[in-house]
């Protein structure tokens, strides 16, 4: 099996996957890692990544062309297998997803870092979201060790007992909205013409609406913790009458 990983920063990876049981399973050539820093496919002098995103706020936000160059030139335009994006807005990580990524002979993992990833990487690029939990890290390195540990595991003569897997133990708040950077017409997918608007008003109330949309098709189970307004309510409300 082959693991394509793409990252700003390779070199945090590479000395977990170069040891213990992954490392002898590289070495006995049952799987194969390869890391890909996702700068050497930025196209201008500076190798930058990421832009300010689109309606103000903070952070960056991680731009899409060198994410779809690297992918693309890796695993082919389309991409010929999973692209897997670490996301805390993804599916829940469990054993049995594992087992269903361990069926595939080639997965491409997206770390991100940042704010997030421009939202047409998300919608065009990736073909699968993974969280490995309710909680933000600084980056999808640590998640992406994650599936890359309990896939390999599950791979026939990587461990000493090939019936050890068959043994093994298997917050509140709303998603977060859709994040969008330069440039504003990547591939004839734009960038929602509120967010260039410049009224921060209704910007914040898209924002917030999007959030709302995001969590109920997605982690509906967050709603019950979550804190509304009569607003949001009503916006709910309507959304469930409308499906």
């Amino acid at each position: 099996m082959r693991f394509d990983v793409f990252t700003l920063i390779p070199e945090s990876l590479e000395p977990y996957l170069n040891s213990s049981i992954l490392k002898r399973a590289a070495e006995r050539n049952l799987v194969e890692f390869h890391l890909h820093n996702i700068r050497d496919w930025a196209t201008d002098k500076h190798h930058v990544t990421d832009d300010i995103p689109y309606g103000g706020g903070g952070g960056m936000v991680m731009k899409p062309d060198p994410m779809f160059n690297a992918v693309e030139e890796v695993t082919g335009t389309p991409p010929t297998c999973p692209v897997v994006l670490l996301t805390p807005q993804g599916r829940l990580f469990s054993q049995a997803v594992a087992h269903e990524l361990a069926a595939h002979p080639r997965i491409a993992l997206i770390a991100g870092r940042y704010e997030g990833l421009d939202e047409r990487v998300r919608q065009h690029l990736v073909t699968d979201e993974i969280s490995i939990g309710d909680y933000v890290l600084t980056g999808g390195e640590l998640p992406a060790l994650v599936l890359i540990d309990a896939i390999t595991r599950l791979l026939p003569d990587v461990l000493g007992d090939p019936k050890a897997p068959q043994k093994d133990s298997h917050a509140k708040g709303l998603l977060e909205h859709p994040h969008y950077t330069r440039p504003a017409e990547f591939r004839g997918w734009g960038v929602p013409d509120i967010l260039r608007s410049g009224d921060h008003a209704r910007i914040d109330r898209w924002r917030r609406e999007q959030s709302l949309l995001r969590t109920l098709e997605r982690r509906p189970d967050m709603l019950e913790s979550a804190i509304l307004t009569d607003e949001d309510r009503k916006f709910l409300n309507q959304l469930k009458v409308e499906n």
